[in-house]
């Protein structure tokens, strides 16, 4: 089986901080940073980027909290990749949808929304579990494609619908699309990747 391209200095920074993690007085702290490292040494995203995502995913979720427009009776995912925003789950009417748009589109950071909410009550607690059940054997076929690395793409499920974010190639998008089409309970993938060359 090829080595997977990276996967020697994954090995080394696994076995560094297995070896750091006795000597600290801060676990919590440090596993939390490990992970931080070890996802951005697998992303193609630069670390600014990829930090500038993941608070741009909370200042975000924050504003839905705070709208007076959207009240608490809805359910909005936010995932955010290289500065576009995915928003999924559901809302009550046309204008929290719009709003929801409207406060992701409004940030610095944001260099486009892909805005997927439907109309529709909150779903129940089985339906969550199943998409993240249909997300959990995504990722683990990703995992089983050579020709990609599977920390490249993001999964986003929601009822049944598979998202996939990621800077990928052509081919390795090809390729995780055709992985993830043999998965059980998927009933549609919707590609928001962005290609490079």
């Amino acid at each position: 089986m090829p080595i997977q391209p990276g996967a020697k200095s994954r090995a080394l920074i696994f076995l560094l901080l297995a070896a750091l993690l006795p000597l600290s007085a801060c676990v919590p702290l440090l596993a939390v940073a490990t992970v931080t490292a070890v996802d951005v040494s697998l992303d193609r995203r630069t670390p600014g980027r990829f930090l500038d995502d993941n608070a741009l995913e909370l200042k975000l979720r924050d504003l839905f909290v705070a709208d007076e427009t959207l009240g608490s009776d809805v359910n909005i995912s936010v995932t955010a990749v290289n500065g576009v925003v995915l928003l999924t789950g559901e809302v009550n009417s046309d204008a929290q949808r719009q709003r929801a748009g409207e406060l992701a589109e409004g940030n610095t950071e944001t260099r486009k929304v892909v805005n997927e909410l439907q109309l529709a009550g909150k779903t129940n607690i089985s339906s969550r579990f199943n998409d993240s059940w249909i997300t959990v054997k995504a990722k683990a076929k990703l995992v089983k494609v050579e020709s990609l690395s599977a920390s490249l793409v993001k999964v986003v499920t929601e009822q049944g619908k598979v998202y996939l974010l990621g800077l990928v190639t052509q081919a390795e998008a090809d390729a995780a699309v055709e992985a993830i089409s043999t998965v059980r309970g998927v009933t549609h993938i919707v590609k928001v990747f962005e290609y490079i060359e």
